[in-house]
């Protein structure tokens, strides 16, 4: 890799994480009752896999706005997976503590998507940003408006 002037999406510790997170997801959802494999498990091994296949989908593309969409999308996808867990929890399939490890896995993948997603903003100029990035902190604001800091502490 020391001759690498780019990153591989294997590269990416974010897209490891995710790769490991579906492989654990799958592993949970076949332990559901039969009924849910097809339904709240399908949903769920879908969603943990396309995380990480939208990173790898737009990893490659020659364009920032495109790769920033696919860390959006790929948040997007991880928080899908988040709710599919919470209905499982919900519905007794899993403990409330494995779903809060699920969770905060899928919540340190967040953040760190939004790392990502604000180092490419700064490879765009600064009036095509969809985002005013503070370089001295991890919060982001809609242009004109207040600050937005993502996920509470907790």
């Amino acid at each position: 890799m020391a001759d690498k002037n780019f990153l591989d999406v294997e590269d990416l510790e974010v897209y490891q994480k995710l790769c490991r997170l579906h492989i654990d997801v799958c592993d949970l959802t076949h332990e559901w009752p039969p009924e849910e494999r097809y339904e709240l498990g399908s949903q769920a091994r879908r969603s943990s896999n396309s995380a990480p296949a939208q990173l790898a989908e737009k990893n490659d593309d020659r364009h920032i706005l495109n790769k920033i969409e696919g860390v959006n999308r790929s948040r997007g996808e991880a928080n899908e997976t988040i709710h599919h867990l919470f209905m499982a929890k919900l519905k007794g399939y899993i403990r409330e503590g494995t779903y809060l490890d699920f969770r905060d896995r899928y919540r340190e993948c967040v953040r760190m998507l939004n790392g990502l997603e604000k180092t490419l903003e700064r490879k765009i100029p600064e009036r095509e940003r969809r985002w005013k990035i503070s370089e001295g902190s991890a919060t982001y604001g809609a242009v004109g408006e207040g600050i937005y800091k993502g996920w509470p502490d907790t």
